[in-house]
C-alpha cells in the first residue's frame, strides 16, 4: 500500500461508520481499505436508483454479494422505497438522487448508532468539483472544494480519499484481483460533470492546477474567516462598508448563511450585492437574496425584513 493510501486509512477515526458503496471502483477500493482498519467497524449503505434499464439493480446485487463475501453488514434500499416519505426533494435528477442518498445515510446511522458516513470522493472528484464551481462563478469559499469532514443536516460526512487519485485506487484493486462495477452513465455528455471529467482526463495538468488552487483558497478562506467581523441581526452599513473586499465578502457570506441562505447559492456576485448595499446609497434599499430573504437598508442600518 502506498504512503498516500496509508495516510488516508489512518485518518479515519476509530468507531462504527456507514460506508457509501456504489459498486464503482472508488467506493470498492474505499471499503477494501477500511475493512482491515483496526478499530473501524463498517456498515455498507447502497441506494439502488432503479435506473439504466436494470443495471442499477445489478450494481445493488454486486454490493450485497461483495459484503456477504467480506462478511460486512449491509443495507441496500431502493429509490421507490424512500421517495414517498421524503419531503421537499429537488426537481433536478442528480440533486434528487443525492438528497435521497443523504436521507438513507441519516436513517441507517440513526438506526444503528453509527458515527456518520464515509464516502469515496477522491482527488479527481475534487478537481471536477472546483472547476464546476468556478464555471458557476463561485467565490473563494466554494473554490476550496469538498472538505475532508463536513456536517450536512446533522449527518457527519468523512472524505478520506481527497488526496488520492482515482488511478491509484484502480491500480490497487487490479493488484488484488478485485472486480468492480462501471456505471455507463458516468460517460454520458448529457451531464455537465461528465463533460468536465472528459476535459480533465485529456488535460491532467489542469487537474493539478485546480487542486493547487483549492489548497490556496482554503488558506485564503481560513484567513478571511479569522479576520472578518461577525455582524449582528441588524448592523450599521459602515461595519461592512469599511472592510477590505475579502473580509467584507466573508462577513456577508456569514451573515446571509446565519439568516438561512443556502451556502451553495452564495456566489461572489450575490455576496457583492450585499456589500454594495452597505457601500453605495444609490443601490436599491431593499433586495432579495437566496433563501427567499428580503434585506433592507434604512437609516444607515441593514437588516432582514422577512424570510419567505
Amino acid at each position: 500500500m502506498s504512503s498516500v493510501l496509508e495516510k488516508a486509512v489512518i485518518a479515519v477515526p476509530a468507531g462504527a461508520w456507514a460506508i457509501g458503496v456504489s459498486g464503482g471502483a472508488d467506493s470498492v477500493a474505499l471499503l477494501a481499505l477500511l475493512r482491515g482498519r483496526a478499530g473501524v467497524r463498517c456498515h455498507v449503505v447502497h441506494l439502488d436508483h432503479e435506473t439504466r434499464d436494470g443495471a442499477s439493480g445489478a450494481d445493488a446485487r454486486f454490493v450485497a454479494d461483495l459484503c456477504a463475501d467480506w462478511r460486512i453488514e449491509c443495507t441496500v434500499a431502493r429509490r421507490s422505497e424512500l421517495e414517498p416519505g421524503a419531503a421537499g426533494l429537488p426537481a433536478n435528477r442528480s440533486a434528487r438522487f443525492r438528497a435521497l442518498r443523504l436521507e438513507l445515510f441519516r436513517q441507517v446511522c440513526a438506526a444503528r448508532e453509527l458515527g456518520g458516513v464515509i464516502v469515496a470522493h477522491h482527488a479527481d472528484d475534487q478537481a471536477e468539483t472546483i472547476l464546476q464551481r468556478l464555471l458557476r462563478g463561485s467565490g473563494s469559499t466554494g473554490l476550496v472544494g469538498m472538505r475532508p469532514l463536513t456536517r450536512v443536516g446533522g449527518l457527519t460526512i468523512l472524505r478520506p480519499l481527497l488526496g488520492v487519485r482515482s488511478s491509484e485506487l484502480r491500480e490497487m484493486l487490479r493488484a488484488q484481483g478485485q472486480a468492480w462495477r462501471e456505471d455507463e452513465s458516468n460517460t454520458s455528455p448529457a451531464y455537465q460533470r461528465n463533460r468536465v471529467r472528459a476535459l480533465l482526463a485529456t488535460n491532467p495538468s489542469l487537474s493539478q492546477c485546480l487542486l493547487a488552487m483549492g489548497d490556496a483558497m482554503a488558506e485564503w478562506t481560513a484567513w478571511a474567516r479569522a479576520g472578518a467581523p461577525v455582524l449582528e441581526e441588524e448592523f450599521a452599513t459602515r461595519e461592512l462598508a469599511d472592510q477590505p473586499d475579502a473580509l467584507a465578502a466573508e462577513a456577508a457570506r456569514r451573515w446571509l448563511t446565519a439568516r438561512g441562505a443556502p451556502r451553495e447559492e452564495l456566489s461572489a456576485e450575490v455576496l457583492q450585492r450585499l456589500v454594495e448595499m452597505a457601500r453605495d446609497l444609490g443601490t436599491p434599499p431593499r433586495r432579495h437574496f437566496p433563501g427567499r430573504l428580503l434585506v433592507a437598508r434604512r437609516g444607515g442600518r441593514i437588516g432582514l425584513v422577512e424570510r419567505g
